[in-house]
């Protein structure tokens, strides 16, 4: 009787100091029961649990979030940046998937689940080892993973022949650590810079594309719209291809995206070959509609016929190709 006694008791406190006056008022067990009546306790250890959660629920909007109640649940704290632009940071392989016959998808951890990678809109990251008795080898990456992920960050790496880093990095077995540095800035992005977009790419010249329209379409105050054309060796060597086809069936009045093969199936429906004067004639936003930018990034081939190549990584040299054939200036045109 006394630890009845003594349960009620605490569990009346406990509800009374959680639970506004009003709400206290109110509740009842069930809807179609009467209310408390003069002289019982309004509540009892077997009715306890169903009042004060209907109770609670009622007052305050208890919700769950991933199988705990919310105000159980740990606020974010503020993200913390891994790459500050400044010293190298290794990073430990946590995970290796092969994406198809000759590129991997690599997830390296980030210091803590509150750290994100702390690249900007568009940047890069500089990847870094050296083999034994050889020279330094660095290269540039652009990350898959969104800039906001906490606690990873992610590669899409695809294999050349004679290609040190990227032999290495598909060599990398979990656990092993990578030198990474950044973020290398590329090209500011702004909520609604331009009004439309062209992006031509070829193999794993996706990425820095992907960068740029993952973060277009996550932002709902964006209205420029996308054109990308995208060239490759075969089907299977189309990298990123769900996830565009996605954005493309969510957003079909401002992104669209068109492919070519050198070697394509039998099935094939889109274009065939390199990527030509007359289909970006087709696709392309005019050179003289007001507010455009056409981004270009792919192999040596692809970049000398489209546009021309870089001279540096700060000098974007003359525009040449077909983009000047096209009428482009070079004011409308960045080389990734």
């Amino acid at each position: 009787m006394f630890a009845r006694r003594a349960f009620t008791t605490a569990t009346r406190s406990a509800f009374t100091s959680f639970v506004p006056a009003a709400a206290r008022q109110s509740a009842r067990t069930y809807a179609s029961e009467a209310g408390p009546q003069k002289g019982t306790q309004f509540l009892q250890p077997r009715n306890f649990v169903y009042v004060a959660g209907g109770a609670i629920v009622a007052a305050y909007g208890l919700y769950w979030v991933k199988g705990q109640p919310s105000f159980l649940v740990e606020p974010l704290k503020p993200a913390v940046p891994t790459l500050t632009g400044e010293d190298w940071v290794d990073l430990k392989l946590v995970k290796v998937e092969n994406y198809n016959h000759n590129t991997k998808k690599l997830v390296f951890e980030l210091p803590s689940k509150d750290h994100v990678s702390g690249l900007k809109i568009a940047s890069a990251i500089l990847t870094k080892f050296q083999p034994e008795g050889g020279k330094v080898v660095i290269r540039p990456y652009t990350p898959i993973s969104d800039e906001d992920a906490r606690g990873y960050m992610t590669l899409l790496v695809k294999k050349y022949d004679k290609g040190p880093m990227s032999t290495y990095l598909h060599d990398m077995a979990v656990d092993q650590r990578l030198f990474v540095k950044g973020p290398i800035p590329k090209y500011p992005w702004e909520t609604n810079k331009h009004e439309h977009i062209a992006l031509i790419a070829g193999g794993t010249g996706i990425t820095p594309m992907y960068q740029l329209i993952r973060q277009i379409f996550k932002s709902k105050d964006e209205n420029t719209k996308v054109t990308l054309v995208f060239g490759n060796i075969s089907e299977s060597d189309i990298l990123l291809r769900q996830e565009l086809a996605a954005l493309e069936n969510e957003y079909p009045r401002r992104f669209r995206a068109f492919y070519t093969l050198d070697n394509p199936p039998k099935e094939w429906v889109g274009s065939k070959g390199v990527i030509t004067k007359e289909l970006l004639q087709q696709v392309l936003p005019e050179p003289k509609s007001e507010n455009i930018k056409v981004f270009v990034c792919g192999p040596p081939g692809l970049m000398n016929a489209i546009s021309g190549n870089k001279k540096s990584p700060k000098d974007q040299g003359d525009l040449t190709g077909i983009l000047k054939e096209l009428g482009y200036s070079q004011d409308q045109v960045y080389k990734f």
